[in-house]
C-alpha cells in the first residue's frame, strides 16, 4: 500500500473513532465487486441504457450474489458501535443478506426480495403467498421504477439521520440522482464531515474532508481493521 492511502485510511479510520452519529450512505459501486453492474461507470447500467445498449449480462444470477468485503465492512462497523444508520440506492439485498439489521437500513430505490403495500407501505419478503395487505391494499414489487415517488418512510428516515450525523461517508455513489444526492448536503449543513469512497467523480468532491478514488474493498476492511485497533481490539 502506497504511504498516502495508507495516511488517509489512518484518518478515515480516526474519523469513525471521533464521530458520535457515523451515517454511511451506499450507491451501487459498493456491489460491483460482487460482480453486479454499477450505473455510472464506464459500462454501468445507465451508461449502456443511454448509449442504447442492454444491461451487461452478469455471470451469476442476482439472487446468489453474495455480499463482498466493502458489505462485510459496514457490517462490522455496526457491530462496534460506529454505524448509526445506513442508506442505500441499491435494490440488490445484499446489505441486508451480510447481516446489516432491517431497522437502521434505508432502502430508497426498494428491494429485489421484497414487497410492498401501494396503501400503507407494509414491507414483506417476495416469498409470502398473500396478494393483499391486512389493509386492503395489493403488495406490488417494492423496487421503484423511473418516474415512481421513492418510500416515504425510508425517504424520511435517510434525510432525518443524514441532519443528525456528524460523520456522512458516500460509498460507491456518484452522488447525482435526487433526492438521494441531497442527503451529503444535508449532513454537511448540520455540520458533518463528508467522506466520499467512489472511483468515479462527484459533484461533492471539493467539499470532502477525505475523498478516496481507490476500490471500495481496498479501503473499507483496512480502515476497520485500524479502527479496531484504536478502540482496543487486537487481532
Amino acid at each position: 500500500m502506497n504511504k498516502d492511502l495508507d495516511q488517509r485510511i489512518q484518518t478515515l479510520a480516526r474519523l469513525f473513532y471521533d464521530a458520535k452519529y457515523p451515517v454511511v450512505f451506499t450507491g451501487a459501486g459498493i456491489s460491483t465487486e460482487s460482480g453486479l453492474p454499477d450505473f455510472r461507470g464506464p459500462d454501468g447500467v445507465w451508461t449502456r441504457r443511454d448509449k442504447g445498449l442492454p444491461p451487461k449480462p452478469t455471470s451469476t444470477p442476482w439472487h446468489e450474489v453474495e455480499p463482498n468485503p466493502g458489505h462485510l465492512a459496514l457490517v462490522e462497523l455496526q457491530r462496534l458501535g460506529k454505524l448509526r444508520f445506513l442508506i442505500s440506492q441499491n435494490i440488490d439485498n445484499l446489505h441486508l443478506k451480510s447481516g446489516i439489521p432491517p431497522d437502521i437500513l434505508a432502502e430508497l430505490h426498494g428491494n429485489l426480495t421484497k414487497q410492498r403495500c401501494r396503501k400503507c407501505g407494509n414491507q414483506v419478503d417476495r416469498t409470502e403467498e398473500s396478494k393483499c395487505c391486512e389493509c386492503g391494499g395489493e403488495y406490488k414489487t417494492s423496487v421503484v421504477d423511473f418516474g415512481e415517488s421513492l418510500p416515504e418512510r425510508d425517504l424520511m428516515l435517510s434525510f432525518e439521520h443524514s441532519r443528525r450525523s456528524d460523520l456522512f461517508v458516500a460509498v460507491g455513489s456518484s452522488l447525482t440522482v435526487t433526492p438521494a444526492a441531497l442527503m451529503p448536503r444535508e449532513a454537511m449543513n448540520s455540520g458533518a464531515k463528508l467522506v466520499i469512497i467512489n472511483q468515479g467523480d462527484t459533484p461533492f468532491d471539493r467539499r470532502a474532508s477525505l475523498r478516496f478514488h481507490e476500490g471500495i474493498g481496498e479501503v473499507l476492511p483496512k480502515a476497520v481493521k485500524k479502527l479496531k485497533r484504536l478502540l482496543g481490539y487486537f487481532e
